[in-house]
């Protein structure tokens, strides 16, 4: 599987806003952004205003990299949005945000998506009873996700439980740190998702 190996801090300021793909650092002062904020490279500083075009590639790339896709994948995840009732913008980011990966992480059961794309590959998760290990897959209303048994007392699920109070979970979820479970009641809305991104950017953008 495909997957960005390179710096995530470049990303973020590639970006020029916090995408918080490195966990902790993101809110520490060691965060290169704080310190760095413009783009890498040698005219980082120096970029001219970007046009309409670039702006949506811009604000394509950007949901790309908070949710750890690749293009091809995230293509297919706009168009079968397409194919779904409502705006194709929003239910794009509803399918994105019921990933399973994306679901342990916004549980607070990992500090980023890539920690939690890890643990759900290495096989730590059951959803309604079943082992699962693609962190693609799509969670559905009433789904029940949870920390296998033999994987309760791994290290990150110990400081998961220990931390269960510093992160907000969306309303949509219902985390139960002492039991290592996630209860979806229902897919977000667009209201309870958090994501800095103008999906009508890439709907335009892929419209195209």
């Amino acid at each position: 599987m495909a997957r960005y190996t390179g710096a995530d801090c470049k990303l973020c300021r590639r970006e020029k806003m916090k995408l918080f793909l490195k966990g902790a650092k993101c809110d520490s002062p060691k965060c290169p952004i704080e310190h760095r904020p413009y783009p890498p490279g040698e005219h980082g500083r120096n970029r001219p205003k970007e046009s309409e075009h670039l702006l949506q590639i811009r604000e394509k790339q950007k949901a790309k990299r908070i949710y750890g896709l690749m293009e091809r994948q995230f293509r297919n995840y706009y168009e079968e949005a397409t194919r779904r009732r409502g705006k194709p913008g929003e239910v794009m980011l509803q399918i994105l945000e019921s990933r399973l990966d994306n679901v342990v992480f916004r549980a607070g059961f990992a500090k980023s998506r890539d920690m939690a794309r890890q643990l759900v590959m290495h096989g730590h998760f059951l959803v309604n009873g079943k082992k699962v290990d693609i962190p693609s897959y799509l969670v559905s209303e009433r789904d029940i996700i949870e920390v296998r048994p033999k994987s309760f007392e791994m290290t990150p699920f110990v400081v998961a439980r220990a931390e269960a109070g510093d992160r907000q979970v969306p309303g949509w979820l219902e985390a139960i740190p002492d039991k290592m479970r996630v209860l979806v009641h229902a897919m977000p809305s667009r209201a309870q998702i958090d994501t800095q991104v103008q999906e009508q950017m890439i709907v335009e953008f892929y419209s195209k």
